[in-house]
């Protein structure tokens, strides 16, 4: 069933609904959907663990845990706007998405999914200051500056994601409404149009230069300054010391960025069955916001320390409403 719009004499057919693929004649595919939900929980637990941490620890107020907060909300909400929804789809088998729902659905994914991109490119920010220009890093990367960045970041993603569904509106889709993907992605719905869609093609294009080609080359800019800097460090000792700053935001940045380069290369290279593009895309999207908060957790002094803090505080306040219990137990 659709619905037919005229516009300025032209006849745009709309459909009610799209029909998402997912993985086509996979045996045990459910299984792999489980897994998801299982990627999913975790996710959840570890980004509010993160946030939860951030918010109550008061020596983690500062302008680079700002951007660190961003960066966990972002995780948490791009995997609750791709996980549960079509997780529920494939398990129960209930494929058919609405028009309206289906668009919603792919600007919430690309808006949180480019809102980790440019949070990545925040954090490259913070620690270029950090090692670079060491003496000026408390009077340049202030709370004031991070939120205004994190602000400015959040207007540009939106604009762009925008454009992006505004421009799918203009679509006629007559060919199918079959998405072959595992979510309402936008490549696979402006390919299945009748009338000309070079416009969504040139912004698919702009949205990669935008959302990932540009920030990649600035980070990988900024760790080539950084690497001037360390390598003008005297002191070993200081000079590991400042290394040790940026694993995690560089394990980060190739967790992210590596599979989804990767993909697109063995995409355009070579032929790719659409079941291991999808594995491939989902596992992508997925694991990194399941992976983030353990690697900040695990590799972050900060971090470890504010949470022993705030371990040792919650027994305290345990100790002082339950003297009893307390007494019993030591």
């Amino acid at each position: 069933m659709s619905t037919t719009v005229s516009l300025d004499n032209a006849t745009f057919i709309r459909p009610s609904n799209f029909y998402i693929s997912g993985l086509y004649n996979m045996p045990h595919a459910k299984y792999y959907y489980m897994f998801l939900c299982f990627i999913y929980a975790v996710t959840v637990l570890g980004n509010s663990f993160i946030m939860g941490t951030i918010y109550l620890a008061r020596t983690l107020h500062t302008a680079k845990y700002i951007a660190v907060f961003n960066l966990a909300f972002s995780d948490l909400c791009g995997s609750s706007a791709l996980i549960p929804k079509y997780a529920e789809m494939f398990l129960l088998e209930n494929q058919y998405i609405p028009y309206e729902n289906c668009l919603a659905s792919m600007f919430f994914v690309f808006l949180f999914m480019t809102m980790q991109s440019y949070t990545l490119l925040a954090l490259c920010f913070d620690r270029v200051i950090a090692i670079c220009f060491p003496l000026r890093y408390h009077a340049i990367v202030t709370k004031t500056t991070m939120t205004l960045i994190i602000g400015v970041m959040w207007v540009i993603a939106v604009c762009i994601i925008t454009s992006m569904a505004a421009l799918l509106t203009r679509l006629s889709i007559c060919k199918t409404t079959t998405i072959s993907s595992y979510f309402c992605d936008h490549g696979p719905i402006y390919r299945i149009a009748c009338n000309d869609y070079s416009p969504n093609y040139m912004m698919a294009n702009v949205y990669t230069a935008l959302v990932l080609c540009i920030p990649l080359i600035l980070i990988a800019f900024s760790y080539v300054c950084i690497g001037v800097a360390l390598l003008k460090i005297s002191h070993g000792a200081e000079r590991i010391k400042a290394m040790k700053t940026c694993t995690s935001h560089l394990i980060l940045v190739a967790m992210f960025y590596l599979p989804i380069f990767s993909i697109y290369m063995v995409a355009i290279t070579t032929y790719l069955h659409p079941n291991t593009r999808i594995i491939n895309s989902v596992l992508a999207q997925t694991i990194p916001p399941m992976l983030n908060p353990i690697i900040y957790t695990l590799k972050t002094e900060e971090v470890l320390q504010s949470i022993k803090i705030l371990y040792k505080r919650v027994k305290v306040n345990f100790a002082i409403d339950n003297p009893v219990q307390s007494i019993l137990k030591s």
